[in-house]
């Protein structure tokens, strides 16, 4: 079997073409000639994967309705709760924790037909120290953090869907780095009930696929309210992978944004993103954005370590000859933090939201680069100054691997919509990822 996209697989199932577990084996595979050198797994049980798809199988022949996902091999990021599977938040702290019950996006993608594969490597307590995983594209660079095990598997071709979550950069950074799609989805939009919190008002669950409509498959099956997520909006539940697939959009316009320290990116980065200017021509407009963004980027970390503190208080306390400098650096200034800035924090994403109004009345979405550059090595996860603000303002965000650094290693652009128009981002980002891509392979045959 071609490794390929998850909707591909599910329309080679209803025609016959593919059974659960030969879609299970072929990723076993991928699993067996590639682990020992990627590293992206924390857990794995090949027997489990096999016992799964084999229930699904068996579900169809008796004719059973199939679900969106039906046989499709989804990797977890190492904090999202699997009942009777390992679940250890990437620190030695938690070695052996196994959860008694499955995290409520779990049971979605169980309730959706979708294999649960394994579990991903991620940094400590999904902060900034970096784990095992390497970047499957050069293993001497670094694939992001802190979802680095989901970014590398996808990108490795170990399985086609991965789930990782973002509080500073921590989706879409490793999916430029490791040259893979990817969305961290309007604040609100999926639950996390059942995944470990390091900052409530920024933790946002996220997908990594290889097509932006995998992307949409997925968002639509995790999306909806839990009311058990004190954070989640009571919003209805946006008909994504619909309005991708069945509409035809409108030719878009973008707002190309150099954000704030953009001074910080690599010449490769800023020489392709100007290029992407040339490409789209009278289709965007070059822009800035308010001064309130530059402000932002400390007030987002003033939330994360505020919360952090608090979130991760039983690890200091108990454990913290465990925890690493970068982790106890980042609890500690949390702690000293007055209640007055964390509280005065708190409304920066409604001024970055009615900032942004103004500037989404002009255009479909905006674009700014992903990261600085490509990956750095991998003493550290890179640099998620780019990305932090979105995750502050709850904005939609997909990552379009579009780029190559004068290295060959890849390079993402940032397509952001705004709060809560998840769909019409999805539209925006397929016809930008069609349209590059045809003009890559006209460029090509030329």
């Amino acid at each position: 079997m071609t490794i390929t996209t998850a909707l591909s697989l599910i329309d080679r199932q209803k025609n016959g073409e593919l059974s659960a577990l030969e879609i299970a084996e072929a990723y076993i595979g991928q699993v067996e000639a590639k682990e020992s050198s990627i590293k992206a797994f924390s857990w794995f049980d090949a027997d489990y994967v096999r016992d799964q798809a084999k229930q699904l199988d068996q579900y169809r022949l008796r004719g059973m309705p199939l679900g969106p996902l039906h046989g499709i091999p989804v990797a977890l990021k190492d904090i999202i709760d699997t009942k009777a599977i390992p679940t250890e938040n990437g620190t030695s702290v938690d070695s052996g924790r196994v959860p008694t019950k499955d995290a409520v996006i779990v049971d979605r993608l169980r309730s959706a037909g979708a294999i649960i594969f394994g579990k991903t490597k991620t940094t400590e307590l999904a902060f900034l120290e970096p784990c095992e995983t390497v970047n499957p594209v050069n293993s001497d660079r670094t694939p992001g953090g802190s979802s680095s095990g989901s970014a590398a598997a996808v990108a490795a071709g170990i399985v086609p869907i991965a789930i990782g979550t973002q509080t500073g950069g921590s989706v879409i950074r490793p999916a430029s780095f490791c040259g893979v799609h990817a969305i961290k989805p309007s604040f609100g939009l999926i639950p996390r009930t059942g995944l470990l919190m390091q900052s409530p008002t920024l933790d946002t669950p996220g997908i990594f696929a290889g097509c932006v409509e995998d992307l949409a498959l997925v968002t639509d099956v995790l999306s909806g309210f839990d009311d058990r997520d004190k954070q989640m909006s009571p919003s209805p539940k946006p008909q994504t992978l619909q309005v991708c697939l069945d509409k035809v959009p409108v030719t878009p316009t973008f707002a190309l944004v150099e954000p704030p320290q953009f001074d910080k990116a690599t010449d490769d980065m800023k020489s392709a993103f100007a290029e992407l200017g040339d490409y789209l021509g009278d289709q965007a407009f070059i822009t800035t954005l308010p001064s309130a963004f530059n402000e932002a980027i400390r007030g987002r970390e003033v939330i994360n370590f505020a919360e952090m503190a608090k979130c991760y208080y039983r690890y200091r306390r108990d454990h913290s000859d465990q925890l690493s400098q970068k982790l106890l650096a980042a609890i500690e200034e949390g702690e000293q933090l007055s209640a007055r800035d964390y509280i005065s924090a708190l409304d920066w994403r409604d001024i970055l939201n009615a900032a942004l109004e103004e500037l989404f009345e002009r255009c479909d979405a905006i674009i700014i680069p992903s990261a600085l550059g490509g990956a750095p090595g991998r003493e550290t996860t890179g640099d998620a100054v780019f990305n932090g603000i979105w995750t502050l303002a709850g904005t939609p965000v997909v990552n379009l691997p579009v780029f190559e650094d004068s290295d060959g290693l890849p390079m993402g652009i940032q397509i952001i919509g705004p709060k809560g128009d998840d769909a019409r981002l999805m539209r925006t980002a397929r016809w930008l990822s069609e349209s590059l891509s045809q003009a890559m392979t006209n460029q090509e045959v030329a």
